[in-house]
């Protein structure tokens, strides 16, 4: 196990006996959370709890909620893999659960809340950053799945507050993400020193969602403006395509800017989404194969391409892998990288109209996988414009990393694929449905109007 996961995990420890009442449980009658939050080890142990938590969330719904229901997998496992593969989505299905994005909330609103009591110096804003940008990205995750979800600022303390909270709109939603972001940007680290560089959330960590989110709205102006801080961040740099598969294999490379962090303790669905023989959820579909250019460099570091059946992917494993055990994984998952960030500047700089330097950008990714550069002539020829050929090398770079289904919505591009696949047509239908217990639960939560 590696020096940094035994320090998390020491403190997850920790925090499990310590304030498992306060963090995982209901609000019985009232408490103070001043019963754990006494010193500033209590105050990091918090906050590393958080981090904990989003290793339920992402071990297997990192693929569901951003691969399933995209164009470059199929399947042939019923339940989630095969609902969302034919999008016929259901309120009982687990990937419509949000509760575990809810634990990481309310985790993070504690330590929100009550960090600054006992830390009020530097170290006391840093922590507190960490807690608003792991509570923006949980409510990122709920924006894009559900739509409007409730918006909980609070920690629950008392029978007087409000249990049963209505949804949101989805934009002022965004609007408290991007808040929370800014404020991390502003007040963690630009740096923890070696590994927790990539498991801790980092000024340029912070910079790398924020591009995201204004990407997701379409905000372009501040999309380009983060993705400079984090294209200028030192600790950041693209590795070379020798060390590609490192990055999802080892962790912790240099173009790596957030990962879920994970060991022989807390594990991961990996190999059961992708690895696992000719039985994993997941596969390569054909229209993902037939998209790749000749000589691209990435092709064989990605999937099996030596059968002309293909059921593996090798690409969170290396070339070749062929385990057939079913056991869970301890590689981490990566849910930011320099190359998402760097084709998403090049996307966003070609709406403001620069399209030169949006092609330079994206030749830079080209280049690295052994591919000729595009200029405007040639991306037009072979992709129709520009933004296309964006949106390619994207589907590419980025495959099975958790990102296609959200690229697809993003770009008003998910019903013009996937009709033709599983007869998607109603822009209501691009949400999840709100799972049935947590409308059980709450009798204000009204269900998506397509699953009604």
């Amino acid at each position: 196990m590696q020096k940094i996961e035994k320090i998390i995990l020491g403190l997850i420890v920790l925090l499990s006996v310590s304030c498992s009442d306060i963090l995982d449980k209901d609000p019985q009658s009232s408490f103070s959370a001043q019963g754990f939050y006494k010193t500033t080890s209590d105050a990091q142990a918090g906050v590393y709890g958080i981090y904990e938590s989003l290793q339920s969330n992402y071990r297997i719904n990192f693929a569901y909620w951003g691969e399933g229901r995209a164009d470059a997998i199929e399947t042939n496992h019923s339940g989630d893999p095969l609902t969302l593969r034919q999008n016929t989505l259901n309120k009982t299905m687990n990937s419509a659960q949000w509760s575990s994005l809810y634990e990481t909330i309310s985790r993070a609103n504690y330590a929100i809340k009550y960090v600054p009591e006992v830390s009020v110096d530097e170290f006391g804003l840093q922590l507190v950053g960490q807690a608003r940008a792991l509570r923006a990205l949980s409510y990122f995750y709920a924006v894009r799945v559900w739509g409007d979800v409730p918006l909980i600022l609070e920690p629950y303390e008392s029978v007087d507050q409000e249990l049963f909270v209505p949804k949101t709109d989805k934009e002022l939603v965004l609007d408290q993400i991007v808040e929370d972001l800014q404020y991390a940007a502003e007040n963690c680290r630009d740096s923890y020193g070696g590994e927790r560089d990539r498991v801790l959330i980092t000024q340029g960590g912070a910079n790398a969602l924020l591009t995201q989110v204004y990407m997701w709205r379409k905000d372009y102006q501040n999309a380009n403006a983060t993705a400079d801080l984090v294209l200028n961040n030192s600790l950041y740099s693209l590795v070379s395509m020798a060390d590609w598969s490192k990055i999802f294999t080892t962790g912790f490379s240099n173009e790596s800017i957030f990962e879920v962090g994970y060991n022989e303790v807390q594990t991961n669905a990996l190999r059961v989404l992708y690895a696992l023989g000719s039985d994993s959820d997941y596969y390569p579909s054909e229209r993902f194969k037939n998209s790749f250019e000749d000589n691209d460099l990435r092709k064989s570091k990605i999937y099996d391409t030596t059968v002309v059946t293909t059921r593996k992917i090798w690409k969170f494993f290396g070339e070749g892998f062929s385990d057939e055990s079913a056991d869970p994984s301890s590689n981490n998952i990566v849910l930011a990288r320099l190359a998402d960030i760097i084709l998403l500047k090049a996307e966003a700089l070609n709406k403001l109209g620069q399209t030169d330097e949006a092609l330079e950008l994206l030749n830079r990714i080209r280049t690295r996988a052994g591919l000729e550069n595009l200029d405007q002539a040639s991306a037009i020829a072979n992709y129709g414009d520009v933004d296309s050929a964006i949106f390619h090398e994207r589907s590419i770079e980025l495959s099975f990393e958790g990102h296609r289904w959200f690229d697809l919505v993003r770009t008003n591009r998910a019903i013009e694929i996937m009709q033709p696949i599983n007869g998607l047509s109603d822009p209501a239908n691009l949400v999840w449905p709100i799972h049935e217990d947590a409308i059980n639960r709450n009798p204000n939560l009204e269900q998506n109007s397509f699953y009604r």
